[in-house]
């Protein structure tokens, strides 16, 4: 079964937007994800309609962040992307008749429900901030350790 990532790669995205200097095109944040300008254009549209991201085009334009870090969370992010499937279970038959089928898909449909409602809860107290200080943490550590101490978005893109 194919993962759907999207929550995962506007994250990365985000974060990517926030650590910027200026604005992001739509071809960088793109080539970070290893996807299409569309397909970033289209998952970005949620994030402008909730207030999070702003794009203006032209020379020198592309994609900032438009509110503090601290007010986005990853529930508020999931949200914007249209709230897609946390927890996909299929199903041996979508309407059996057999009861023990029955039972099964009672079961696994309780636990995907009870899932589904953990994650979103724990998306509700992650900011983009606690993500970027967790970023931070981790910088701090890799040049402890020696290593060279940058991390940027068109180091994705090449």
């Amino acid at each position: 079964m194919k993962q759907n990532s999207q929550l995962s790669d506007v994250l990365h995205v985000l974060l990517h937007m926030a650590e910027g200097e200026g604005p992001a095109t739509s071809e960088a944040l793109a080539a970070a994800m290893q996807t299409n300008p569309v397909v970033l254009r289209r998952l970005m549209g949620g994030l402008r309609e909730a207030g999070f991201v702003v794009s203006a085009k032209g020379h020198g334009g592309g994609w900032v962040l438009s509110c503090d870090m601290d007010r986005i969370t990853l529930g508020d992010v999931y949200q914007a992307l249209g709230a897609p499937p946390l927890v996909s279970l299929g199903f041996r038959e979508d309407r059996p008749t057999c009861l023990v089928a029955q039972a099964v898909n009672d079961a696994l449909a309780g636990a995907a429900q009870e899932a589904q409602a953990l994650l979103l809860k724990r998306f509700g107290t992650v900011t983009l901030a606690t993500l970027s200080a967790d970023f931070h943490r981790r910088m701090a550590q890799h040049r402890a350790a020696g290593h060279a101490g940058h991390h940027h978005l068109k180091e994705h893109t090449s």
